[in-house]
């Protein structure tokens, strides 16, 4: 079946899009934030400064939506993890658990935010990763509450604060010098959620 004349439009502003989030995330990396400006954005893209204002206001704004997408990107990975984990809720929570280490370390090698303090903030600032991290939480205090009732997770805590504590407790792997390190943490987080 032939493309759609509209099907082509939207793959095209999408294909813009995603090279406009690539490069100032790249340039961001390279620069900072201060060292990039719209003209360099659009410069580096290859497209016309007037038909990057279409897509974005600022580079602020294209930093979130980066960040959005990444952040979008994530939860969709550990749904998968989680799905393909099979029928076991410790099994599925322990996959799921490792998966979210593994991201934060990749997403800031061993606890230096990369792009500096400015870069953060603008990072997490905004309703849509609030709404990303709510979701997150929710995943994980599902596989709690199925993980305990299936007698593999302690039941004396709610699965609500237990997700709060699986989450802090994995932010640490920014930090971790290694995958080994990062494996050590996951198994001690693990080991606090066993019941007693």
């Amino acid at each position: 079946m032939p493309k759609l004349w509209s099907d082509t439009i939207e793959e095209h502003r999408r294909t813009v899009r995603d090279a406009t989030l690539d490069t100032t995330a790249a340039l961001v990396a390279r620069h900072g934030l201060a060292g990039v400006t719209m003209s360099r954005v659009a410069k580096e893209t290859g497209i016309g400064r007037a038909t990057l204002y279409k897509y974005f206001p600022s580079v602020e704004a294209i930093v979130h939506a980066w960040h959005e997408r990444q952040v979008g990107d994530h939860l969709a990975h550990l749904a998968a993890i989680r799905d393909r984990a099979g029928d076991d809720p410790g099994t599925k929570l322990a996959a799921v658990l490792d998966a979210y280490a593994v991201i934060n370390h990749h997403r800031s090698p061993h606890g230096r935010q990369p792009h500096g303090a400015e870069f953060a903030q603008v990072l997490h600032a905004g309703a849509r990763v609030a709404d990303a991290h709510a979701q997150l939480r929710t995943m994980i205090a599902d596989l709690l509450r199925a993980a305990a009732a299936s007698g593999d997770v302690r039941d004396d805590v709610s699965p609500d604060e237990l997700a709060v504590f699986c989450l802090h407790a994995l932010d640490a792997a920014t930090e971790a010098p290694a995958q080994a390190a990062v494996r050590r943490l996951v198994g001690i987080t693990l080991d606090a959620l066993r019941p007693r």
